[in-house]
């Protein structure tokens, strides 16, 4: 009676570790499903593929899947047009070139105290 309870459980456990794997191999086109990916089926088959190179590639098909979401995309852009991007870009420009002309006039009109002190002190080589 003992026998036929080990195989009962045997050939029990063997169908849900393989119905498991098959089952776990879906969960990332459930995500590209749910998150409406455009590589839905392309990651379907790639689970599938897994389960041939003994889910190597699942980490992988998981991350594709999880990269996508419909309100944002891909998540690469901040959804501003390029007008968006030059304009702050010019601005910015404008700012940093405003701000080398201020350093150029400090710098080619001397200091008043700065050049009174360079003309009462000239520095003699060698003296201490």
């Amino acid at each position: 009676m003992l026998d036929y309870f080990a195989l009962f459980l045997l050939c029990c456990s063997s169908l849900i570790v393989f119905y498991g794997i098959i089952a776990i191999h879906d969960i990332p086109y459930e995500l590209a499903k749910s998150r409406n990916h455009p590589h839905q089926d392309a990651i379907h088959q790639a689970g599938w593929l897994s389960l041939f190179t003994l889910h190597v590639l699942w980490p992988f098909i998981w991350i594709w899947a999880t990269l996508y979401r419909e309100d944002r995309g891909w998540g690469f852009t901040d959804h501003k047009s390029p007008k968006d991007h030059i304009d702050r870009l010019e601005s910015r420009l404008d700012e940093l070139s405003n701000e080398v002309k201020q350093l150029q006039q400090s710098t080619t009109s001397p200091q008043p105290e700065i050049a009174a002190q360079s003309n009462n002190q000239s520095p003699v080589v060698g003296e201490q």
